[in-house]
């Protein structure tokens, strides 16, 4: 299958993103300014981040970032009318801000569902699915008025389940990943659903299920983990730029073309000529050198 290249469509569009100063976001901000799009990075917090590299961005001329919580009606609202200011329209969305099990019970991220509280579900709940619908409800409009854009969100593989001897299964149910995967479950569900509604509108939706990705504070889990007792280590994990390809695939469709798909971007990597999962390994993580620096 031909490698898809979306940097000619992409070319002067303009992307919004959440959670863009670390991480995935971060590779999302640079992949589409390096494809020529328009971009609008957010977060919820860009101090000591490393500065984007204005060389990519001619100068500055084609990105924005700004602080914004998701959670907050007046801040989205802000960086909403300061979007339409500078570049006009929206053309597609990327919903990469979310509260992961780690930052919610630090540093390990694991907790049995009766050991959490409401106040827990309700602050993974406020980030994951209301924050996400609160952003899109936004910046959806300009896509809406001129009959085109795209909208990608995020979920997790922990909230797949498939069908066996006539029953469902879920695929990890013993990672203690809650409330983190009911909310990402829940966002799969609301996708879905709002694909089929602004399908008449030339507004495409999709889902994007990341690769075990090493990310903020996944170096700091691992080790607290390690020091929990834990004995085996997980797979060596990817980059955060195994999620650029797809993501600029997707953000050049509208609802014409590609809607309400979820996908598995390790898979759509490969099938697409990009490599399989080794390509995308993070050669300079070791689990042994984290334990070993524990016994340092």
């Amino acid at each position: 299958m031909e490698k898809p290249n979306s940097s000619v469509e992409l070319a002067g569009r303009v992307v919004v993103i959440t959670g863009g100063a670390r991480g995935i976001g971060r590779a999302y901000t640079l992949g589409f300014l390096k494809a020529g799009a328009k971009v609008v990075s957010t977060d919820r917090s860009w101090d000591g981040v490393e500065p984007i590299d204005p060389a990519l961005s001619g100068g500055g001329a084609n990105l924005m970032t700004a602080d914004m919580d998701v959670t907050d009606d007046a801040a989205i609202d802000g960086v909403f009318a300061r979007t339409i200011e500078r570049f006009g329209t929206v053309d597609a969305l990327l919903n990469n801000a979310a509260l992961r099990q780690r930052e919610l019970f630090p540093p390990a991220g694991r907790t049995t569902t009766l050991a959490t509280t409401d106040a827990d579900w309700q602050k993974s709940f406020a980030v994951n699915i209301f924050g996400a619908l609160k952003v899109t409800r936004r910046f959806i409009r300009p896509m809406i008025e001129q009959k085109r854009g795209s909208i990608i969100n995020t979920v997790s593989s922990g909230i797949i389940n498939s069908s066996a001897g006539g029953a469902y299964t879920a695929l990890r149910p013993n990672s203690q990943e809650m409330p983190y995967q009911s909310s990402k479950a829940a966002l799969a569900t609301m996708s879905f659903y709002l694909a089929d509604e602004v399908r008449k509108d030339n507004v495409a939706v999709n889902i994007m299920i990341p690769g075990h990705t090493r990310t903020t504070g996944f170096d700091e889990q691992n080790i607290a983990r390690m020091k929990a007792g834990a004995t085996q280590a997980g797979p060596l994990p990817l980059v955060p730029e195994h999620m650029v390809p797809l993501a600029l695939h997707l953000a050049a469709q509208d609802a014409k073309a590609l809607t309400g798909k979820m996908f598995d971007v390790v898979t759509w990597n490969e099938e697409h000529g990009l490599g399989n999962i080794d390509a995308w390994r993070d050669t300079s993580f070791s689990y042994e050198a984290l334990r070993a620096s524990i016994n340092a």
